[in-house]
């Protein structure tokens, strides 16, 4: 039997849900959540072959500023160069295979902890102590792989997939419908990391779906919704989302008054962006923050969390306050979520639990489930 074979109970359920029309949809089996054999193929069909997200591009302002990453367990450096370039590395020594770089930070060359071999900021080997005696040793044939890395409206992504279309191809219809808003220009206030006790797609239908928002976010956000003017189109190939009409309740989720790009409802509407397979954006006109996920078993998940200004904000004689007012709005936000899907993960994992039928403002989970199942083999 082969590790294919061994999955067949799981992926029948998940394409039995999908092949539900969204009117009967239900959320999707226990199984695939739970699984730690599912989640090697997520890793292997998905995590392995799609464009993941290291950040924003201004996080890395000055060359030899870098950030490091894992990708389907393969380590990657993401680094800015000296003609100011942001490409992606293999974060191993050539040499007896150590992990180089380590977090965040700024390196005038990439020096291995356990030889001291030297690489410059393009990859290439710059020197190595005590190989002069090996004749087999040329220091011109070796540096490291380089791994795809583009910059899309300000976001670096990042694939191992030689093959994957470029993110400006595969998010075309996504720029279309966010261009007024010119996310490229957003500034980014915060970044940081957390690791919570649920699976990552369980956090990733959280921030898909607002129907939770007056609920479990009742002491921060809840009040500047109505799920009555949610819309919820359908999910593209790559992506989906869903728009809410904001009301006054929090200034920074408007237009600010200097904004003269968006006009009508557009000043006070918020885009809630989920990139397959998981880079999360919420995207309003005064403010932006984004959930990058990536699996640590089937039950936690590693996030980076970051967010910021519109540019119209950072401009403000207050933008001190406001990135302090959004910096502690969004800490607030995320704690009450980290409740909210910890709690599901538990509940899924209980033997008298069951998914239940999913609600119209649901529509982005049925077809991420559509997404999981498409990327699965055959």
């Amino acid at each position: 039997m082969t590790r294919h074979d061994s999955l067949l109970t799981p992926l029948q359920e998940l394409r039995a849900n999908v092949a539900q029309p969204f009117e009967a949809a239900r959320a999707m089996p226990k199984s695939v959540y739970t699984s730690p054999e599912f989640l090697a193929l997520e890793e292997e069909y998905i995590f392995g072959r799609e464009w993941l997200c290291a950040g924003r591009a201004d996080a890395l302002p000055e060359p030899g500023d870098y950030l490091t990453m894992t990708i389907a367990g393969e380590p990657v450096v993401v680094l800015r160069d000296r003609d100011g370039a942001i490409r992606a590395l293999s974060n191993v020594c050539r040499h007896r295979m150590s992990t180089l770089l380590e977090g965040r930070g700024n390196v005038r060359a990439i020096v291995c902890p356990y030889h001291a071999w030297t690489y410059n900021l393009d990859g290439a080997l710059r020197g190595a102590p005590a190989m002069a005696l090996n004749e087999g040793f040329c220091k011109e044939a070796i540096a490291l792989p380089a791994v795809r890395c583009e910059v899309w409206l300000g976001w670096i992504l990042v694939t191992l997939d030689p093959e994957a279309p470029p993110p400006a191809k595969r998010l075309a219809r996504l720029s279309e419908l966010i261009g007024d808003f010119h996310m490229e220009e957003y500034h980014e206030a915060f970044r940081k990391e957390f690791h919570w006790a649920t699976n990552w797609k369980v956090l990733a239908e959280n921030f898909m779906e607002s129907y939770h928002l007056p609920v479990c976010h009742a002491g921060t956000i809840g009040h500047t919704v109505d799920l009555l003017k949610m819309t919820c189109p359908e999910g593209e190939p790559a992506f989906n989302y869903h728009y809410i009409l904001k009301n006054d309740a929090l200034d920074l989720t408007l237009a600010h008054p200097s904004n003269t790009t968006l006009t009508g409802d557009a000043r006070r509407t918020t885009w809630l962006i989920s990139i397959y397979p998981s880079l999360m954006i919420t995207l309003s006109p005064g403010y932006f923050w984004y959930l990058s996920l990536t699996p640590d078993g089937p039950g936690h998940v590693r996030v980076l969390y970051g967010g910021g200004l519109a540019p119209e904000f950072v401009a403000d004689p207050q933008a001190a306050e406001h990135f302090d007012r959004l910096r502690a709005l969004l800490d607030d936000v995320n704690m009450e979520d980290k409740g909210c899907v910890e709690k599901v993960y538990r509940g899924l994992c209980a033997g008298l639990s069951e998914p239940g039928p999913l609600s119209h403002l649901e529509r982005p989970n049925y077809d991420f489930a559509r997404y999981i199942a498409g990327r699965m083999p055959e």
